[in-house]
């Protein structure tokens, strides 16, 4: 994970405001993790999680590429929406990203991959 946020890191710019910047990584955690521990738990060690980012002016998008099973992220979030999970250990992450996201899906591709998007939107100055 330390790999991963340090390669991160060298795509902040000062005008992000540190509160947002802090949200994404965030978010790249939360997301990289769940790809790791669930998506490809039983998948061999030369299947990597692959992660895209996009930088622009007023929001940033990463998508987080998986070979695991599909995972229905919609449903997820509607059934735990109501269930206060805070001292639960676990499964708190993806509620998280759903709040401090302008958008988060989970798809499946052509390509038998999955797609974690998630896209911050960064405050106004």
């Amino acid at each position: 994970m330390d790999e991963v946020l340090g390669y991160f890191d060298q795509l902040n710019q000062a005008w992000i405001p540190k509160k947002d910047w802090l949200h994404c990584q965030l978010a790249l955690a939360e997301g990289f993790t769940n790809a790791v521990r669930h998506a490809h738990k039983d998948i061999s060690g030369d299947i990597f999680v692959e992660i895209e980012i996009k930088l622009r002016s007023d929001s940033l998008e990463m998508r987080i590429w998986d070979f695991g099973p599909f995972f229905d992220l919609q449903a997820f979030l509607e059934a735990n929406a109501d269930k206060d999970n805070r001292f639960a250990g676990h499964g708190q992450g993806l509620p998280i990203l759903q709040k401090i996201s302008a958008q988060l899906s989970y798809e499946r591709k052509n390509d038998e991959r999955n797609c974690l998007l998630i896209i911050k939107k960064f405050s106004l100055p």
